[in-house]
């Protein structure tokens, strides 16, 4: 087998990814709630985003990694009905599509902004509830699809429509990468990998079946978390902060916070949960505040509006300048346990190349 061969077969370790802090953050938290509703990521190419959704896979119980191509046709995405069968046999015959190959693993959708608008409605709305209904003539046939949907885009092709932004659960920007040294780190890595994929996969072997046993356990532990009447009121006041629509972000968030507290093994779920995932259920929500102009305090809102966003311009300068994804760590590091790169997604810290 060649290495182009075995690098289609084997991804990238997860717990090798270095940087993209909020990146690995947003895709962990989908992983151990999938109704969160998917991740957005916007970005120029070559920012490690179909890497790390590829990574993903290999977390989750059935290890799926299905692409959504963008000519797809909705009954290639939904699955179909044979009617003639039903007619014969009176029984439903149903040929699965990429929503039911999907299950338990990774939907991607590469630039999904380019997407026909009814075909990411449906897929969001299962990403969202976690069924897939095929109806035809009367007939319908629904199956469990449980999965992380994660959509890439590139902002200067075109965006995607406030209700259909509005239904992804998480999003976030990536930036090109402007250190060098990082840079440099990203192709070594890179190479290594593409020279013998094995060698590096074997080195952080135990890494990845302990953040595998980690997210198999947080998905277990989410029943057993309440929110507080402080947790709502905190989300509360940053969802009106942010001048969102509706009430989507507040659940959204509530979700994304018990996610992060059950990854990090805490008995209950408080408000620093909640700021550590506010900004990627906001980034693609956030309106200016509704009266600032009426009032004539343009400047005070935007100065309020960038304290809500956490540092925003800061936290994407943070993106672009720390965010090698394929860096490897020196060999000091590379012992670490994987519960201890778990519990780093407060915010999770990046490895030295």
């Amino acid at each position: 087998m060649n290495a182009t061969a075995r690098l289609l077969r084997v991804p990238f370790p997860f717990s090798a990814l270095v940087g993209q802090q909020r990146l690995r953050q947003a895709l962990l938290l989908a992983a151990v709630d999938p109704g969160i509703g998917g991740v957005l990521v916007s970005g120029p190419r070559g920012t490690a985003k179909s890497t790390a959704a590829r990574a993903l896979a290999e977390l989750l119980p059935e290890g799926q990694f299905v692409t959504l191509p963008l000519g797809a046709s909705e009954e290639q995405l939904t699955g179909t009905l044979d009617l003639g069968h039903v007619l014969q046999q009176n029984e439903v015959r149903f040929a699965p599509g990429l929503l039911a190959r999907a299950h338990q693993g990774v939907l991607y959708v590469d630039e999904v902004n380019l997407l026909p608008d009814h075909l990411v409605d449906q897929l969001l709305d299962v990403a969202a509830s976690g069924v897939n209904m095929v109806e035809r003539d009367g007939v319908s046939h629904q199956h469990e699809a449980r999965f992380v949907l994660v959509g890439t885009m590139n902002p200067e092709e075109g965006e995607l429509r406030p209700q259909l932004l509005d239904r992804f659960g998480l999003a976030l920007a990536l930036e090109n990468y402007t250190d060098p040294a990082q840079r440099q780190a990203i192709v070594k890595a890179r190479l290594a990998f593409d020279s013998d994929p094995a060698a590096l996969r074997a080195r952080f072997a135990s890494e990845q079946e302990t953040l595998t046993r980690q997210v198999r356990l947080a998905r277990a532990a989410l029943p057993s978390l309440s929110f507080s009447d402080a947790v709502h009121e905190h989300v509360s006041a940053l969802c009106l902060a942010a001048a969102v629509d509706g009430v989507r972000a507040d659940l959204v968030m509530l979700r994304a916070a018990r996610a992060l507290a059950a990854l990090q093994c805490d008995a209950a779920v408080v408000p620093a949960h909640v700021d550590a995932v506010a900004e990627l259920v906001l980034h693609h929500r956030r309106q200016a505040a509704p009266d600032a102009d009426r009032h004539g305090d343009a400047s005070d809102a935007g100065e309020s509006s960038r304290a809500s966003d956490g540092g925003g311009d800061r936290a994407d300068t943070d993106a672009g300048t720390d965010n090698p994804w394929g860096a490897l760590p020196p060999p000091s590091a590379a012992s670490a346990t994987g519960i201890a790169a778990v519990k780093s997604v407060r915010p999770l810290p990046a490895k030295k190349a």
